[in-house]
């Protein structure tokens, strides 16, 4: 395998895309390809991970990059979780934006993606006695 490598505000081609969204079952993403391609180039930032030319990991904010930031996506390829590809998708988005007030993001409730996240710095909601909504 090669050294994966970050890089900032490429927006990768409609096939890769598919091919991403796809490996890890996101398929309400990839029922509408146009709405995909539209929402990650109208994003505040996009970082893609790259194993030479294979786009193998995505993570997409969006907000006002002064007081918030939502953490829209972040997804590995299968084959290519657990190597560390998405902590350091998160460690480069949140020093980037260490300045920002709040860093949000929704995710599914698994001890997975709590702990996860929770590695990687961030806190529940709840820790905050705060509730999300969402419609």
């Amino acid at each position: 395998m090669n050294k994966i490598i970050i890089k900032e505000d490429v927006i990768p081609r409609v096939e890769e895309l598919m091919s991403l969204y796809n490996d890890v079952e996101w398929f309400a993403y990839t029922k509408d390809i146009i709405g995909l391609k539209n929402a990650i180039e109208n994003s505040l930032k996009v970082l893609t991970a790259w194993d030479g030319d294979k786009l193998v990991g995505l993570i997409r904010l969006i907000g006002d990059n002064q007081t918030i930031i939502y953490i829209q996506d972040i997804l590995i390829l299968q084959e290519y979780q657990g190597q560390g590809i998405g902590s350091q998708l998160i460690r480069i988005v949140l020093d980037k934006y260490r300045s920002v007030r709040q860093m949000v993001l929704l995710t599914e409730d698994t001890e997975k993606t709590i702990n996860f996240y929770r590695k990687n710095g961030m806190v529940k909601v709840s820790d905050y006695n705060c509730v999300a909504f969402m419609k």
